[in-house]
C-alpha cells in the first residue's frame, strides 16, 4: 500500500504541486496573524467583541456566496484566468491590510481577503480534478491539499508567536509576498508545462450561472450533501469560539493554558493521524466513513456537554475526539464533491461547496445566543442531536435523484445558443 501511495504521489503534474505547496505557504503566512485579528481590531480601533464578530461574520458570509459564482466562471472562462485573478486580488488585499490605518480601509481589506480566498479555492480544487484523471491519484491529491492546509493552519500561529510576529499588522505584507510567489508559479505552470498548456485552453462558453443553477436544482443528491456538510461544519465550529466563550463564562481554571493546549491537541491530531486513518479506512466505502466520522463527532459533542468545568484533561480528551472526527471527515469533503461533479461543471460544484463555510460563520453567533440564554451543556447536547440529523440527510442523499448529464448538457447548450 505504501509503495502504491508513493507511485501516485510521483505522478502529479507540476500545476498540482503548485496548488499543494501554494496552499501550505499561503495558509501558513495567513494564519501567522489572522487568529490575532480580533486583538488588532480591539487595540487599534478600540472595537468591542460584538462589532468585531459582526465584521468577521459579514466578510466570511459574503465570500461564501461569491464562491459559487466564481466556480461557474471558471467552468466558462477557464481555471487559469480565475486563479490568476484570485491570487492577484489576495496580493492586493493583504498588502492593503499591512498598511491600512483607518477602520473603513481595514474592513475593506479584510473583505477583499475573504473574497480573494473565495475566488481562489473553487478553481484550485477543480483544476486538480481536470489534471489528474486517475480517481485514486486525484483523491490522494485532494487529501494532500487538505493536509498541507492543516499544516499551514497549525504552524502559522506557532511560527508567528515564535518570531514575534503575532498581532503585528505589518506581517500581512509577508502573506502578500507569499501570494506574489504563488502568482508567478501559476504563470510559469500554465505557460511552460504540458499539462498547464492543456488546462489553459479548457473552457466551456455554454456554461452560465442560470444553466448551472438549473442543473443543481435537479441534482437532489448534491443539494442534500451540501446541506449536510453545512451542518457538519456548523457542529464542528463550536469547538472554536463557542467553547472559549463557554469556558470563559464558566470561569474554567487555567483558561489560557487550557485553550492553548486544546489548539495544540487539535493541530497535532489532524496532522499526525490524517494519513494513517486514510490508510486504515481506505477499504471502507465513502458513505460508511462519513457515518463513522459523524459518530465520533457526536461522541465528542456529548463529552463536551458532560465534562466538568475544572477537569483540564477531560477538555483535552474531548478535543482529541472531535479532532479525530475532523481527520476522518474533512479530507473527504473535497473527494465527495469530486465524485459527484460532472467534468463540464466541476468548477461549479466546487464553487457550490463554498456554502459549507456558512455553517462555520454562523456558529459563533448561534453559540453566543445559546450561551446567553442557557449554558454550554445545552449547546453541546444540541450539537449531539444535530449529528443525528446530518446522518439522516446523508442517508436520504444516497436515495435522491440525479440529472442525466447528457440530457442536461444538451439543454444547457441549446439554452446558451
Amino acid at each position: 500500500m505504501g509503495r502504491q501511495w508513493w507511485q501516485r504521489l510521483y505522478g502529479f503534474p507540476p500545476l498540482v504541486w503548485i496548488i499543494l505547496l501554494g496552499s501550505f505557504l499561503c495558509r501558513g503566512t495567513y494564519f501567522m496573524v489572522w487568529p490575532f485579528l480580533a486583538i488588532l481590531l480591539h487595540d487599534k480601533f478600540q472595537l468591542g467583541p460584538a462589532v468585531i464578530g459582526i465584521i468577521l461574520t459579514a466578510s466570511a458570509g459574503g465570500a461564501s456566496l461569491l464562491g459559487f459564482f466564481v466556480g461557474t466562471l471558471s467552468d466558462r472562462y477557464g481555471r487559469r484566468l480565475i486563479l490568476l485573478a484570485g491570487t492577484a486580488l489576495n496580493i492586493f488585499a493583504f498588502a492593503v491590510l499591512a498598511v491600512a490605518q483607518s477602520l473603513p480601509l481595514f474592513v475593506l481589506a479584510m473583505t477583499l481577503c475573504s473574497i480573494g480566498r473565495a475566488v481562489w479555492e473553487p478553481p484550485a480544487g477543480a483544476l486538480i480534478g481536470d489534471l489528474v484523471k486517475d480517481q485514486h491519484k486525484r483523491e490522494l491529491a485532494l487529501q494532500l491539499r487538505y493536509f498541507f492546509i492543516n499544516v499551514g493552519v497549525a504552524l502559522g500561529p506557532i511560527v508567528g508567536i515564535w518570531a514575534g510576529l503575532s498581532a503585528q499588522q505589518s506581517t500581512f505584507g509577508l502573506t502578500a509576498f507569499s501570494y506574489l510567489l504563488l502568482w508567478m508559479a501559476f504563470l510559469w505552470g500554465f505557460a511552460y508545462t504540458r499539462s498547464g498548456r492543456q488546462a489553459r485552453g479548457r473552457r466551456d462558453d455554454a456554461v452560465t450561472v442560470r444553466s448551472t443553477l438549473r442543473v443543481l436544482r435537479r441534482d437532489h443528491m448534491f443539494l442534500l450533501v451540501v446541506i449536510a456538510n453545512v451542518l457538519t461544519l456548523f457542529i464542528y465550529a463550536h469547538m472554536d469560539s463557542s467553547l472559549v466563550q463557554y469556558l470563559t463564562q464558566a470561569q474554567a481554571p487555567q483558561l489560557v493554558s487550557l485553550v492553548s493546549s486544546m489548539i495544540l491537541v487539535n493541530a497535532l491530531t489532524v496532522i499526525t493521524l490524517q494519513f494513517p486513518l486514510m490508510q486504515l479506512l481506505g477499504g471502507i466505502a465513502l458513505n460508511d466513513r462519513i457515518a463513522l466520522g459523524l459518530g465520533v463527532l457526536a461522541a465528542g459533542q456529548a463529552w463536551y456537554a458532560v465534562n466538568p468545568v475544572d477537569w483540564f484533561v477531560g477538555w483535552l480528551g474531548a478535543t482529541f475526539v472531535v479532532s479525530l472526527a475532523e481527520a476522518v471527515l474533512f479530507p473527504i469533503l473535497s473527494v465527495q464533491i469530486d465524485r459527484l461533479a460532472p467534468d463540464h461543471l466541476r468548477g461549479s460544484y466546487f464553487g457550490a461547496s463554498s456554502f459549507y463555510s456558512f455553517g462555520w460563520s454562523l456558529a459563533p453567533l448561534f453559540g453566543g445566543l445559546v450561551l446567553t440564554w442557557w449554558n454550554g451543556p445545552v449547546l453541546y447536547w444540541m450539537m449531539f442531536l444535530l449529528c443525528g440529523l446530518v446522518l439522516l440527510l446523508y442517508r436520504l442523499a444516497q436515495r435522491a435523484s440525479r440529472p442525466q448529464w447528457d440530457a442536461v448538457t444538451e439543454d444547457k447548450v441549446l439554452s446558451a445558443g
